[in-house]
């Protein structure tokens, strides 16, 4: 008789997170499948559990896959964890479920611990509807864009970043749009948790002080209502105009500012990108 996958959620920081159910589900399971083997062997130590590790990752996803979806046509169960919270959210795990269900493997999930939901719940921004964009490209350009259309959008975003990275998102945004507010938790739910909110050129200026260190979640606040009318599309164009026009880009800046109720100093930032393109 075939097994099944279970994916299980694991604390994100405070070992203290894991819930009855998932404990058990790792009790119970004939093996873990894990990104990180040796991280899960850690959280199986501190649970008093022995099994058996099958590493999986997006290095090897084809290889895993196969492997894992033949233990559990064997019979067994197998549980995957990802390194920390809940599994398939910014991890190959969505390609194992994908096969599994191609396969007819039986899949259950464990809900749990989430620094998506975490930060947003700290952030007291609307939740209603939110956008989760994972980490950003690592190229600077497919960077500054990807923030751009972020600043742009009617939802609460949420996106993880790195500490080598962060001082240039967080400038990415500020010149964006300044005076929007963000939420910035580093290290959430563990020993030197720390949540600031404020406005983005704040925020900005207070990493530029300091090193960051460990891991981190932004939630940007929604775009106001002028913001959202004007997509990039619509500011790209008045902005191709007022330079065709023989406009200095100092008073193209200011003039699109005031018709699109977006920043000055982001628009000004656009405006020399268009000129190299």
């Amino acid at each position: 008789m075939p097994g099944k996958l279970m994916l299980v959620s694991t604390p994100i920081g405070n070992l203290g997170d894991i819930t009855l159910r998932a404990r058990e589900a790792l009790a119970s399971a004939d093996a873990v499948a894990a990104e990180d083997t040796r991280r899960t062997l850690q959280l199986l130590n501190h649970l008093g559990l022995k099994k058996p590790l099958v590493s999986f990752h997006a290095h090897s996803a084809a290889e895993g896959i196969g492997a894992i979806i033949r233990r559990i046509r064997a019979g067994e169960t197998v549980a995957y964890v990802s390194d920390a919270g809940t599994p398939c959210i910014s991890d190959p795990g969505a390609e194992l479920v994908a096969a599994a269900r191609r396969e007819g493997v039986e899949v259950v999930s464990l809900p749990g611990p989430s620094a998506v939901l975490c930060a947003l719940t700290l952030s007291g921004m609307d939740a209603s509807r939110f956008l989760f964009e994972g980490f950003l490209p690592r190229g600077k350009a497919k960077r500054g864009e990807r923030v751009r259309r972020l600043m742009d959008q009617p939802v609460t975003c949420v996106l993880y970043e790195s500490p080598h990275r962060l001082k240039d998102t967080l400038r990415l945004i500020a010149d964006a749009d300044p005076e929007r507010r963000v939420c910035c938790c580093r290290e959430l739910t563990k020993l030197h948790e720390e949540t600031l909110l404020c406005t983005a050129e704040e925020l900005a200026g207070i990493y530029e002080e300091k090193d960051p260190r460990g891991e981190y979640v932004l939630v940007i606040e929604k775009a106001k209502p002028a913001a959202v009318q004007a997509d990039a599309e619509t500011r790209d164009a008045l902005l191709t105009e007022l330079l065709n026009s023989g406009t200095d880009k100092p008073s193209a800046a200011r003039r699109a500012a005031a018709e699109l109720g977006l920043s000055r100093r982001a628009l000004y930032q656009r405006l020399l990108e268009l000129e190299d393109e």
